[in-house]
């Protein structure tokens, strides 16, 4: 469990700062990864554990885990989408992108609070079996 529990945390926080990444690579026009990396869900740390072999097969059959999965994947298509503007030098739509009403923060909201509900169910299912 604590292992599951430091992988949330640690991907809250990463996950967290892409959003400054990305503001870089606007105002840079470049970024420090490739687009097709930034857009697969597998290639960051979060994404290669939660779709790793480490899992336990009832772990990956939960709604926590669907949930976080697809979250996370939609994530790395619309970070991916904006870098891919950024680096192309549309750096208007690319900013416009990034408005708190607009897709990539409406994803980064529903995958953090996936990762917080999932971590708090962690929390009670420890408290449950003591």
């Amino acid at each position: 469990m604590s292992e599951l529990n430091d992988q949330i945390t640690s991907a809250i926080g990463a996950h967290g700062m892409w959003k400054n990444r990305l503001r870089s690579a606007i105002e840079n026009g470049s970024a420090d990864m490739a687009v097709n990396v930034v857009r697969d869900d597998h290639q960051c740390t979060f994404g290669k554990w939660l779709h790793g072999a480490t899992l336990n097969p009832e772990i990956v059959r939960s709604n926590h885990y669907r949930k976080c999965a697809e979250f996370h994947r939609r994530f790395h298509i619309v970070a991916s989408e904006i870098l891919s503007l950024a680096i192309s030098g549309k750096v208007q739509e690319a900013s416009e992108k990034m408005k708190p009403n607009q897709e990539f923060n409406k994803v980064s909201g529903e995958l953090t609070n996936a990762m917080m509900s999932w971590k708090a169910s962690l929390g009670q299912l420890a408290s449950s079996t003591r």
